[in-house]
């Protein structure tokens, strides 16, 4: 048997040592619902949050109108006019209309200490020269009884009315992305793929660690290569982590299927430079390439960790790269073509993000060849240095010959 042969037969007897290990196993059913679980949590806290604005009387805000009771009905119906291109969460406060009193100014301050509702904003005064007191958070409240009062104004002087206008509405599907679309493909695509990283990608730290207890890895090392031994477990773990996005790809291509039609049309506009089957192919390209770059760094980081609280003093610096590589690759794809954008589909960490985010702004297609290759090269260069950091560090054998020259001398 070749020298390659048995590298790639010892690296996926690794690989599918770990991936056993790791699925097969109850605790492997919490992590494959994590995200229903941290939904649930979300759900109860975004239920809690708003269970707390209702009790702080989030439903009795009220824009207040003191006007004469002549004006009361054109008010409300220009009211009802205009709250008719809002959306129901982005309304203003219910309308409250009273008549003025001796002092209408007074009777305007009194307004916001007054216990039966939450003054947001009140006018008084004359239509064409009002006055809007608004407190906190206000003032998008003030704008509105402004307009209010302009529109009730304009309907009086066309004889009470405004015009009916029967507008024939039709929706269209375009025939090319936009460059905002474009645009929003690239962060969804960055996004997403940070996310699944994040989630995922982390694990590996943990893995080296757990081996070096059982004192099982000195027995690998003894029998495999350890740069077979650091792919293998790389490849096993990355396994694990198409059958989570496989899992949850799935269940999301169904849900999206129930969608209604208003937000399918606007997924749509969400069109990729490179068309939405080439974009498909590149995600998960990327995604592999994001999770075995940030996974072999983490591998060859988390391999110098002995015991569980030195594997979680690795977790915050982890996440700070992690997060350091989104912020690097959103402001690529936001800013394409700028030298931003080209440090970040260099750099190789952060590459697979920038490199998606442009596809989804560009149309070309031989740089993703190039990316890949390059990001490649990298994949084998951090496993390379991680496996000499353990095999010096960890395994005290710095005047071990290289893997090249021990491959030969077998």
């Amino acid at each position: 048997m070749s020298d390659l042969r048995r590298s790639i037969r010892q690296t996926l007897t690794i690989a599918r040592r770990d991936f056993i290990a790791t699925v097969f196993t109850p605790i492997f059913l919490l992590f494959l619902f994590a995200p229903v679980i941290m939904g649930s949590f979300g759900a109860i806290g975004g239920m809690g949050a708003a269970s707390v604005a209702d009790g702080g009387g989030g439903d009795k805000s009220r824009v207040v109108a003191i006007v004469p009771s002549t004006l009361a009905a054109p008010i409300a119906a220009a009211d009802a006019r205009l709250r008719g291109g809002f959306r129901p969460d982005e309304a203003p406060p219910a309308l409250l209309t009273t008549a003025p009193a001796d002092d209408p100014a007074r009777q305007a301050h009194a307004a916001f200490d007054d216990h039966r509702y939450e003054a947001a904003a009140v006018l008084y005064g004359p239509l064409d020269r009002p006055t809007i007191l608004y407190g906190a958070r206000g003032s998008r409240a003030a704008d509105y009884l402004a307009l209010l009062a302009q529109t009730t104004l304009a309907a009086q002087q066309l004889g009470g009315t405004l015009p009916t206008v029967a507008a024939t509405k039709r929706p269209i599907v375009r025939g090319h992305a936009t460059p905002g679309g474009r645009h929003q493909s690239a962060f969804f695509a960055v996004f997403g793929i940070f996310f699944l990283t994040l989630l995922l990608a982390g694990q590996v730290v943990g893995t080296m660690a757990e081996e070096r207890n059982n004192k099982v890895i000195e027995v690998l090392a003894a029998a495999v290569p350890l740069e077979s031994v650091f792919l293998g477990k790389l490849l096993g773990m990355f396994g694990v982590a198409l059958l989570f996005v496989a899992f949850w790809a799935t269940v999301v291509s169904q849900v999206s299927m129930l969608l209604p039609q208003s937000i399918a049309a606007g997924l749509h506009d969400l069109a990729p430079a490179v068309g939405a089957p080439m974009f498909a192919v590149l995600f998960i390209a990327y995604f592999a390439m994001a999770y075995l770059l940030l996974g072999s760094v983490f591998l060859g980081v988390g391999a110098q960790a002995s015991t569980m609280r030195e594997i979680q003093m690795l977790s915050l610096p982890i996440t700070i790269l992690q997060v350091a590589m989104f912020a690097l690759s959103s402001a690529a794809a936001a800013r394409p073509g700028s030298w931003v954008a080209t440090f970040a589909e260099i750099f190789p960490l952060s590459s697979p993000f920038a490199m998606a985010g442009l596809a989804a702004n560009a149309p070309a297609l031989w740089p993703h060849l190039l990316a890949l290759s390059w990001q490649l090269l990298w994949v084998a260069i951090f496993i390379a240095i991680g496996a000499r950091l353990f095999r010096r560090g960890v395994l005290q054998s710095g005047s071990a010959r290289p893997f090249r020259k021990r491959a030969k001398a077998n």
